[in-house]
């Protein structure tokens, strides 16, 4: 029962680092641009010229 203590502490700094890292990636632009990579892969930019 005492490492319940121990184990509340832990996972809540765990999640306030989640969050943390969560809310970096929202101000950081990480999901701005949530279609340009799927189109990318559809276009043939690195054919080289004249192919």
């Amino acid at each position: 029962m005492t490492i319940i203590i121990f184990l509340i502490p832990i996972a809540l700094f765990l999640g306030g680092l989640g969050l943390a890292a969560f809310l970096w990636s929202l101000r950081s632009g990480q999901y701005e641009d949530l279609d340009g990579a799927a189109e990318r892969v559809l276009l043939d930019d690195d054919l080289p010229p004249g192919a």
